[in-house]
């Protein structure tokens, strides 16, 4: 007769409700602690915290929990000073220390270098600096994009309030998880104390004139987005409202508006998005009034920004960025240098002083003809902007073309680089190499499939984005 094994019960269930104390930051803001061999992920919580939670996701080896009640607060938690933070996604980690959370973005590229990469960080001497901190932790955005919507997300001290709300109408910003839903936003400590007058006037002023914000699900409604840019050098601002359709006598209207209380906008921009997609994007640009761009400084070099144009939304902190890669390129007076996703060309402006030459390389059209504006309007002579896909134009006839880089800066998107490219930089292998990144994940991959062709030098994280989880980091490497 066989013995019968006992199966062991598993350390947690769904649903249970569970008390942890956290142990360390995890990716994407989260914090974890270990229950029985399970790894246990809790967002919101901080690592110290002692919890009780709610398990609503188990796997094989780990589990997520739901953070109930805060039973014991670590001494790395703070104050959040927004009063909208529990419902919010603009800046999920306002209850985290400011100093905690630039060890916590140390520490992730730290992990995403040792676990995706498989870097033995200790063995090859590689220490990740401390993270390049920002001095303004708040109203640091010189960009924002807000949403209307006929779907309003009431916060739990809003239904408590009592009061009579109004549910069809909000302007705001989208409630994580619920792309139907959005916040009323009575203030946000994103971009400026101005933003958040603006935004609150703009409310007022549609709700009064019975314009009717967008409906997700039903795709009605007139009022799509208003994105607003404050430029952190100069005094100029920007209004885009984005909308269903034109309506020349409605943008009439709210131009008279903003003139009248608003008179230090210099200029506004009415985008046509008629299709379901939920982006401030259109298939038209009105200009109603000025000249349809703005301006800041990015070091020495002054840039023209259009409505659709990208550019670094944390300006100081860029600048902080672009410090780092060019101390990383360390490039020489007859140095040729390569710069590959260069976007609007802000990177290859701002070292192009130091190299003999820059050529940039960018996908997007738009982004290549605001580079050489933007190199035009500063005068840098030294600078080709080469529109192309990066997997059939990094070529040896490229190179041929072009000549063989000293240097090469890579600033992918977040998926990183393609296999080929990697491939086609470790052919080329050019003897320094700085990669900036917006993903420590994505970079840490395209580090290990680098594999011995380069060793890492340095390391150095920058906070573009206080009170969120995300981090761009920077590596200089040098070819074996």
């Amino acid at each position: 007769m066989s013995e019968t094994v006992a199966t062991p019960k598993p350390a947690i269930r769904r649903g249970e409700e569970i008390e942890l104390v956290l142990e360390k930051f995890a990716d994407r803001g989260k914090s974890l602690t270990r229950v029985g061999g399970y790894v246990v992920f809790v967002a919101g919580a901080v690592p110290g915290d002692r919890i009780r939670a709610k398990v609503f996701k188990r796997k094989k080896s780990f589990a997520e929990a739901r953070l109930l009640e805060v039973l014991e607060p670590s001494p790395l938690r703070t104050e959040p000073r927004c009063e909208y933070f529990a419902s919010c996604g603009g800046c999920k980690w306002q209850h985290v220390d400011y100093p905690a959370q630039l060890d916590m973005k140390r520490d992730a590229v730290a992990e995403a270098l040792s676990h995706q990469g498989g870097f033995d960080l200790e063995a090859l001497g590689i220490e990740v600096r401390p993270t390049l901190g920002a001095d303004e932790t708040y109203f640091y955005r010189n960009k924002m994009e807000f949403s209307f919507s006929a779907n309003r997300w009431l916060t739990d001290w809003e239904i408590a309030s009592g009061e009579p709300l109004d549910k069809t109408f909000a302007l705001g910003l989208h409630v994580p998880g619920r792309f139907d839903k959005v916040l009323d936003l009575q203030a946000c400590y994103l971009q400026s104390e101005w933003s958040a007058e603006l935004v609150n006037a703009v409310r007022a002023f549609s709700k009064e004139n019975a314009w009717d914000p967008w409906d997700v699900r039903k795709h009605t409604g007139y009022l799509r987005h208003l994105v607003l840019r404050t430029p952190t050098h100069t005094d100029e601002k920007m209004v885009v409202l984005v909308t269903s359709r034109e309506d020349a006598d409605r943008m009439a209207l709210f131009a008279e508006f903003l003139k009248r209380d608003f008179p230090e906008v210099t200029t506004l921009v009415n985008t046509i998005n008629s299709t379901p997609a939920q982006t401030a994007f259109g298939e038209k640009m009105i200009n109603v009034f000025g000249p349809g761009v703005v301006h800041d400084k990015l070091g020495p070099h002054t840039y023209e920004i259009a409505a659709n144009a990208f550019f670094q939304t944390n300006t100081k902190q860029a600048e902080k960025l672009y410090e780092v890669a060019a101390e990383f390129a360390d490039i020489k007076p007859d140095d040729l240098l390569y710069d590959l996703y260069c976007g609007a060309g802000t990177i290859s402006l701002y070292v192009a002083e130091s190299a003999e030459h820059v050529v940039g390389v960018e996908l997007i059209e738009e982004a290549v003809a605001n580079a050489r504006a933007n190199a035009a309007a500063n005068g840098v002579k030294n600078c080709t902007f080469v529109t192309g896909d990066m997997l059939k134009l990094f070529t040896p006839e490229f190179v041929e073309e072009h000549g063989r880089p000293d240097v090469l800066i890579v600033d992918p998107p977040r998926a990183g680089m393609h296999p080929k490219v990697v491939k086609q930089i470790k052919r080329l292998k050019p003897a320094k190499l700085v990669y900036v990144s917006c993903n420590p994940q994505t970079q840490a991959r395209d580090l290990e499939q680098l594999g011995d062709a380069y060793r890492i030098e340095a390391v150095q994280p920058v906070d573009l984005f206080p009170h969120t989880h995300h981090v761009e980091n920077v590596v200089k490497l040098a070819a074996t």
